[in-house]
């Protein structure tokens, strides 16, 4: 007779993962995450017709799905991009309750931002046309054009039909490292619009996934909540919608940033600032770090010299050390992604280009406006006078933050903040996505919920403020109205549930009515 085989009782580690997932979709907030899911989807429905489009797209015409592009197709879209957008904000806000309360893991705040992303990798660009600018500047460098010098509109084809106007014979502000990754992509893609953004987003996910590996990390440094920094940091809709939805390299940018301020602090100093020029190299912003990365690595030389027992080097000796190889590193990984590419160091002129941006998200625009209302004077005139003189305090300003916080650590991430901060409000022209710039850092700080609530509320009209096939709102009262009304909503109900008391309201309506019959 067969023998009986013997079976394991144990529970296995696979078994134990889907358990586990049983007991968070199980709870309220593994509800709220599957919300924000379909709220994804949704969203991405309604892209096809009311996202930023291509201007012929022959597959939707093959699919039959064109008429979600005009009239009442146009509307119904619409309606189910800004639906999924509101159930995204609802489940992160429901989330963010569940957080404060320490009742959901770091381990499930990464898996709910992996559920939220993938549906958006197969999306058209979403409230912005950047992907289709990243494309034709890639194409231009794999066609043997210098981007540095002149714009898409040298270049006619299918990728340039979709540019926006405004970025035709605009060079490319992007640094080498970037136009490496647009110019690989274009070589795979070719002229496939819809392969190339496909692409784009899956060549900026790893920024995504730094991201999540460093925020929880700068957290512990600095005395935060890991949990509420991936909540606030990278489950933020403004994040996720705008950077993935809007196939944005900020998304890249802020997670080679971010990551190399955290090696840094682990004391891989030269590994660390490595790793922010590679994230210089995609956009400039991440160099803001880099004065502040000498701070902490002369930090760490003084705290050696006291573990040895001996007395610390001069201060100028320490910073001609630091500064001298981090100066060293950040040339040849420069040099190196510049050389590659074959380019030169044409994008920090092309920086200007941001100039032709005008909205109220940046501080020149808002006091030029001002001055036109109590004046007669026209908008550019009185623009170009408002940007000098921010600009003018924005280099004051970086200059100051950098000296005053020099003293440790702390003091260096503070300094990063303050001048991301300074970088946003006072340039020429910002976007709502810059916002997520000094949002990495300050996730990582121990907010309080006052904060959290402000934060909130300024994630979700910023990520609003935006309509879905690329424009702002604005300047229309109807749309910024709503745009407030929303972001208080939401603000509100990270303190308590229903902060407009509609389940009471349902509850009673039937009792009332009952009463009535009686």
């Amino acid at each position: 007779m067969n023998a009986t085989p013997r079976v394991s009782l144990r529970t296995t580690a696979e078994e134990r993962r889907l358990g586990s997932l049983r007991v968070f979709f199980g709870r309220p907030q593994g509800r709220a995450a599957l919300l924000g899911v379909i709220g994804a989807l949704i969203l991405v429905a309604g892209g096809l017709g009311a996202g930023s489009t291509r201007r012929h797209d022959p597959l939707l015409e093959t699919a039959n799905l064109s008429w979600l592009r005009y009239g009442h197709g146009l509307v119904l879209a619409s309606i189910f991009v800004w639906v999924g957008v509101l159930l995204m904000i609802w489940a992160w806000v429901r989330l963010g309750r569940a957080t404060l309360r320490g009742n959901v893991s770091l381990a499930e705040l990464r898996f709910t931002v992996l559920l939220w992303t993938v549906p958006m990798l197969l999306s058209v660009p979403l409230f912005s046309r950047d992907a289709y600018s990243y494309l034709a500047q890639g194409a231009l460098l794999r066609d043997g054009f210098d981007p540095y010098v002149v714009g898409p509109v040298v270049n006619p084809g299918t990728l340039l039909d979709n540019v926006s106007i405004v970025w035709t014979t605009t060079p490319a502000p992007y640094g080498p490292g970037f136009m490496l990754i647009a110019e690989t992509v274009t070589k795979i893609s070719g002229d496939s619009v819809v392969i190339g953004t496909m692409l784009m987003r899956l060549a900026m996910l790893p920024g995504l996934i730094l991201t999540l590996w460093a925020v929880p990390r700068l957290a512990r440094y600095l005395g935060g909540n890991p949990a509420i920094a991936i909540w606030l940091a990278v489950l933020n809709p403004l994040v996720l919608i705008h950077l993935i939805g809007g196939v944005h390299n900020e998304v890249l940018m802020v997670g080679l940033m971010a990551a190399g301020v955290v090696l840094a602090l682990q004391r891989h100093h030269v590994a660390g600032i490595a790793v922010i020029t590679v994230g210089v190299a995609v956009k400039a912003t991440a160099g803001v770090a880099l004065p502040f990365v000498v701070w902490i690595w002369m930090v760490h030389l003084r705290e050696n010299a006291r573990q040895r027992g001996v007395p610390p080097a001069h201060s100028f000796i320490l910073f001609a050390r630091a500064a001298g190889i981090g100066f060293g590193v950040f040339a040849v990984v420069l040099g190196a992604l510049s050389a590659i590419a074959g380019l030169g160091m044409g994008w920090l002129s092309a920086l200007q280009g941001s100039a032709r941006i005008v909205n109220w998200l940046s501080l020149p625009t808002i006091l030029a406006h001002v001055v036109t209302w109590v004046t007669n004077f026209s908008l550019s005139p009185v623009l170009d006078i408002t940007r000098m003189l921010c600009g003018a305090a924005m280099l004051i300003i970086l200059v100051y933050v950098w000296w005053r916080y020099r003293h440790s650590q702390r003091d260096a991430l503070i300094g990063i903040l303050f001048a991301l901060l300074a970088i946003v409000a006072l340039s020429p022209a910002a976007l709502p996505w810059y916002y997520s710039w000094p949002l990495a850092i300050a996730a990582g700080f121990a907010l309080s919920q006052r904060t959290l609530v402000v934060l909130v509320a300024l994630s979700v009209w910023l990520m609003v403020i935006f309509r879905p096939d690329g424009s702002h709102g604005m300047y229309s009262w109807v749309h910024v109205l709503l745009t407030f009304a929303v972001a208080i909503v939401a603000a509100l109900s990270l303190r308590q549930e229903d902060p407009l008391r509609v389940r009471d309201w349902l509850r009673e309506k039937p009792k009332q009515e009952a009463d009535q019959a009686a």
